[in-house]
């Protein structure tokens, strides 16, 4: 039986990237058909004010990536805080990716600000921190697309590192059997880091421009991390 993913679309691709990425829906659900557990997907856009509805069901809630700053205070960052915090209490299984990772933080009681590492681009390697049965296949290091001038800078009481770097120290984490989030990008792929490095190339200056596009000769784990985050949704804990 399939998993139930619901993807919380939380931006609308710049529009000279639409036509080629259509979204980060579309992103995600490119990616999870790549790893080997079955799963369907089904994609609401908040930024719109899309949500489920009531009687729909699923396995896991997913909140991606944004231009948007996840301690902005939008109508529609303050409808997502509700909702996910409702989610999060009823129990259910919550994902974040960058946007998502730092606007879980920040509600379970974390904190998440504009970082003073400055923008973090292109590829970027993290030392695994901790292991748990759903972190198959295993890693020693992980390697992710990144796009990032914000940061979880202190993580709730009770979430777990997972994988850490002295530029990004809070990189991944878990709260327990519930919550998974990262700050890198598993649905990036090299060329979509290139196009948003070419269109921020001015803002970012040239040495962390050249340094990311550089970094892009490297490969990345986006595929393993897929996997992680529909074992961990899969996964039961044991009970005593």
């Amino acid at each position: 039986m399939s998993l139930r993913i619901c993807i919380l679309e939380t931006d609308h691709l710049r529009p000279e990237l639409v036509d080629q990425y259509q979204g980060y829906g579309q992103m995600f659900k490119h990616l999870f058909s790549q790893q080997p557990i079955a799963a369907d997907f089904t994609v609401f856009n908040v930024v719109e004010g899309h949500y489920p509805s009531d009687d729909q069901q699923f396995d896991a809630y997913l909140v991606t990536g944004s231009k948007a700053d996840s301690f902005g205070t939008d109508p529609w960052i303050e409808t997502l805080k509700t909702y996910l915090l409702t989610r999060y209490e009823r129990g259910d299984k919550l994902l974040g990716v960058c946007f998502g990772h730092q606007l879980l933080a920040l509600l379970l009681g974390g904190k998440s600000e504009r970082a003073t590492q400055g923008w973090g681009v292109g590829t970027h390697k993290y030392k695994m921190a901790a292991k748990a049965p759903w972190m198959s296949p295993v890693r020693e290091e992980l390697t992710l697309l990144i796009s990032h001038q914000d940061q979880v800078t202190s993580l709730p009481e009770n979430a777990t590192v997972i994988a850490s770097s002295d530029f990004c120290p809070f990189a991944a984490y878990h709260i327990n059997d519930q919550v998974l989030c990262f700050q890198g990008h598993p649905e990036f792929i090299h060329d979509y880091s290139r196009a948003l490095l070419d269109i921020r190339q001015q803002a970012l200056g040239e040495p962390v421009y050249s340094k990311g596009i550089a970094s892009l000769e490297q490969e990345h784990h986006g595929a393993t991390v897929a996997e992680w985050m529909m074992r961990f949704v899969a996964h039961k804990p044991e009970t005593a």
